[in-house]
């Protein structure tokens, strides 16, 4: 008895295996061809061409090959999606028995997506699947009437699963700039116009960064799925700042960031919070990497159609230093625009020296800066490739080891009778500052050493870290900031400040000490020299105070 049972179900066996085998001959499955595509064009709401179909038994369903999904005309004539194969997922009997297309679920195959937005903030993939007016429903329902499809635009998909594929993002107009992600792999299941669902991407960023979104969303929104609710947490690691191809080359920007956070959207309004870091970040043309990592934990709104939104906290971290940033932001733009507000009190100075070349600012060749506390208020506004900063910054009680200021006053401080005085002791410095891609401005500089005196002045560091700067010397020891405020009574010795941020380079300004002389001698009423002999002999005369040599006589 048992052997029989043996031999009957294996005979079971073999007639089920030549069927899978046999099956495929016996119904052409490329005649399913137009009931495919029709059930994929009412599914998606986009012309859907399809390429051999063949028919697989085992898996469950059918293989397409060499699909190609149109794009929205309003942003592209060419394709959404193209892909080496699409193996949908049939409910079999239906479709033997009564040629009737129930489809379960998609399997994408190396695709390629463009994704496209437009300056109003809408997205091309934003009527993918959508539902038809009332008066297009109709058509297509008369349309399906004369198929056996039996498929509706409310056709929900049990999987998703997009594999191996390429992403490019940009925006719509000649300012967009492509960027492409590769190795995307999207999975979802229980795809609904009434319920959430589950879903995971994961993708590498230009730069051999990742990407990984893993949450929940839905219910679909039937008229624009870039709307759809959305709860996720989001991860990115090594997002290179420069081959993202979001920023301008030329603005020289770079680094790398990480991210990890949540994201949480109704369809209208996004929220975002989470931790920032950046290592070895570059804010200007002509600035180096800083040493230290940038950590900005944040919480953040987006409005998705005006695609306008608020930082509204942002704890900035380097080291032990914290400050504030707060402000507003922009994406409607070619390029995404801010207007935020950082603000530092008392900052210890010493950990604020690794960002400095992030800036373009390069302290002296051996120069570092070991203690100090630094105050900032600070605006940041325009294009995210083209920042400028401006507003005022101040130190107190900071020493700068390694630069001897004394030694490289040269000249000027041996007419005062200053000496070298080693590293150099910063009781005070202040200054408006403006910090662009063209270079650093200082106005209103005021700078406070008490082994050597006080300087005021005003001058720009270029691009190229080239110093020109015009000062004003009251040389002298002082202690106190009222000791400064004498010395400015007093008058001063102008001189320059040229050279480079590396290799700084003092210079007596002549001509303005000539001047400054002849001013005193009007002011005090003698006569001002009146020819070019007489003036020149003025000229040697401060030159020799100053260790310059004497003109030979004509």
């Amino acid at each position: 008895m048992a052997r029989k049972i043996i031999y009957i179900v294996g005979g079971v066996v073999v007639v089920l295996l030549l069927v899978a085998v046999l099956l495929p001959f016996v119904i052409y499955a490329n005649r399913f061809r137009p009931e495919i595509e029709s059930s994929l064009n009412t599914a998606l709401n986009r012309k859907v061409d399809i390429g051999n179909i063949r028919l697989s038994i085992l898996s469950g369903g059918v293989t397409v090959e060499n699909i190609a999904i149109s794009d929205d005309p309003s942003f592209n004539a060419g394709p959404f999606l193209k892909a080496k194969s699409l193996s949908v997922n049939l409910e079999l009997l239906p479709l033997i028995f009564s040629h009737a297309i129930h489809i379960t679920g998609l399997i994408i195959d190396q695709p390629s997506v463009t994704l496209l937005r437009s300056p109003a903030g809408t997205w091309n993939f934003s009527t993918l699947g959508a539902k038809q007016t009332q008066s297009k429903n109709a058509s297509a329902a008369k349309s399906a009437g004369t198929s056996s499809s039996g498929s509706s635009p409310d056709l929900s998909v049990r999987g998703l699963s997009l594999e191996n594929g390429t992403m490019v993002v940009s925006r719509t107009g000649a300012a967009g700039r492509p960027h492409t992600y590769d190795q995307v792999n999207i999975k979802a299941s229980d795809l609904s116009y009434t319920t959430q669902f589950p879903f995971e991407l994961t993708a590498r960023t230009p730069g051999n960064g990742t990407i990984k979104l893993m949450g929940k969303a839905g219910p679909l929104n039937s008229q624009d799925t870039a709307a759809t609710p959305l709860n996720a947490s989001l991860e990115v690691k090594n997002l290179d700042l420069k081959s993202t191809g979001f920023i301008d080359p030329s603005a020289g920007m770079a680094g790398l960031m990480d991210f990890s956070g949540t994201l949480n959207s109704d369809g209208r309004t996004a929220t975002s919070s989470g931790k920032i870091t950046g290592t070895h970040l570059q804010l200007v043309p002509g600035g180096s990497p800083a040493t230290q990592p940038v950590n900005v934990d944040y919480e953040a709104v987006y409005e998705l159609k005006p695609q306008t939104g608020q930082l509204r906290r942002g704890d900035v971290h380097i080291g032990k230093a914290a400050a504030d940033l707060k402000g507003e932001f922009n994406d409607s733009g070619a390029i995404a625009s801010v207007q935020l507000k950082l603000t530092g009190q008392n900052v210890p100075a010493s950990d604020l020296e690794s960002v400095l070349p992030a800036l373009g600012i390069t302290l002296p060749s051996g120069a570092s800066l070991k203690q100090g506390a630094l105050n900032a208020n600070l605006a940041i506004n325009g294009p995210v490739d083209k920042l400028v900063i401006t507003g005022p910054v101040s130190l107190s009680n900071a020493k700068l080891t390694g630069f001897d200021l004394g030694s490289r006053m040269g000249s000027l401080a041996a007419f005062s009778g200053i000496s070298e005085v080693g590293d150099t002791e910063i009781q005070t410095f202040s200054s408006d500052v403006r910090v662009a891609p063209e270079g650093i401005r200082s106005d209103n500089l005021s700078l406070l050493v008490p082994s050597i005196g006080s300087m005021t002045g005003n001058g720009t560091i270029s691009g190229d870290h080239k110093l020109d700067f015009k000062m004003i010397a009251h040389l002298g020891r002082q202690s106190t900031s009222s000791g400064q405020a004498k010395a400015a009574e007093s008058g001063g010795i102008p001189f320059r400040v040229q050279g480079t941020t590396s290799n700084p380079q003092i210079v007596p300004d002549l001509a303005g000490i000539v001047g400054g002389f002849t001013n005193g001698l009007k002011s005090g009423g003698t006569a001002i020299p009146s020819n070019s002999k007489d003036l020149q002999q003025a000229i040697d005369k401060f030159g020799g105070l100053l260790g310059r040599k004497k003109q030979p006589q004509q």
